[in-house]
């Protein structure tokens, strides 16, 4: 789309637009503006625990699985790496915030940067079995990575707290002034500010050269290759950078319930982010957030009315929206449209 849309400038155009600025530069800092509907959505989502104090419990879950999806959109929708372990940087962040808190500091902030600098370097250390595998392998390698883990935290209950969970966590106020309340309004704002930290970054980094490179890569890796580009650098990278923002994810509800299990480390993490974005769909940062916030509204809404049986219609709603498709299920009128030609 971007390319079609700035086509006639790299062609009627001169060489550059200016002292360095080339065709290729000016189409991706147009497409990184932000547009008006973007600004109004963030408006309303920073609205939201103010408008919804109630449910700001809630709101805070939510935040958490939507950067939590964001990360996951990072390799899978722009880099084409699927992993059914992404719950291993997850859980990492987790306790990496929750040891940092109970034995040497318990300022947030720290344990937010402590928590990420842990799970990218995870990332970092199995990126190189990552990067050269297919997609099955990739599968396997990412979830055999979570789960031993899994094993790994449950052998060192010492240190862990095994399957009771590390105890004893108590986090400071943030930025030395705001207790977390048991109302969640600090957590809730905390992980939305967090959140959208991470989407500008996130979107800076598809909006840029290694961007771009990466969804070259994602549709033709032998074509990137044939170019002399480092294929297994950029999925490196951004594997590393997907871990980070994964284990801020986990350092968020570390610190906003003061509690870490084993549950942090379960497939079932890995399998509710995969399915969060496949509903809001991957390739698109706003997919994350859209499907974290459909898939705990829908959890949230299903298990009041039915506690035991709610995975069996949020199983049933995902099997609908493959077999019918996300743009016949939300925008019927955009399919009706192209399926009568054009025709009112």
């Amino acid at each position: 789309m971007i390319g079609r849309r700035n086509a006639p400038a790299a062609t009627d155009g001169p060489a550059t637009d200016g002292p360095g600025i080339t065709p290729t530069r000016r189409s991706l800092l147009a497409a990184s503006r932000w547009r008006p509907l973007e600004v109004a959505a963030w408006a309303a989502i920073a609205a939201a625990p103010l408008l919804f104090p109630q449910d700001a419990a809630l709101i805070n879950e939510i935040a958490i699985l939507a950067l939590f999806a964001l990360s996951l959109d990072l390799i899978l929708g722009y880099a084409g790496i699927v992993s059914l372990g992404h719950a291993a940087f997850f859980g990492v962040g987790a306790y990496a915030a929750g040891l940092l808190a109970k034995h040497v500091t318990p300022d947030p902030l720290v344990g937010l940067a402590v928590g990420m600098a842990a799970a990218a370097l995870l990332g970092l250390l199995t990126s190189p079995m990552i990067v050269r595998g297919t997609d099955l392998t990739r599968l396997m390698v990412t979830m055999g990575v979570a789960l031993v883990l899994l094993e790994l935290a449950n052998k060192f209950d010492g240190l862990t707290g095994g399957a009771d969970g590390l105890q004893g966590v108590v986090m400071g106020p943030l930025l030395g002034h705001f207790e977390f309340d048991l109302g969640a309004r600090v957590a809730s704002a905390y992980s939305l500010v967090v959140l959208f930290v991470a989407f500008v970054l996130a979107r800076r980094l598809v909006h840029s050269p290694l961007g771009l490179s990466l969804q070259a890569l994602r549709d033709n890796r032998l074509r990137v290759a044939a170019l002399g580009l480092s294929v297994n650098a950029r999925l490196a990278a951004v594997y590393t950078v997907s871990a980070a923002f994964a284990g801020a994810a986990g350092v968020l509800l570390a610190q906003t319930t003061a509690f870490v299990s084993l549950d942090v480390l379960e497939f079932h993490r890995s399998a509710d982010v995969m399915l969060a974005l496949i509903i809001g769909g991957a390739g698109w940062l706003w997919g994350g957030i859209v499907g974290a916030v459909a898939f705990k509204l829908l959890h949230d809404l299903i298990a009041t009315v039915t506690p035991q049986y709610w995975t069996f219609w949020i199983g049933l709603f995902l099997v609908l929206l493959m077999r019918v498709g996300r743009d016949r299920l939300f925008r019927p009128w955009t399919w009706w449209r192209s399926a009568s030609g054009g025709r009112r």
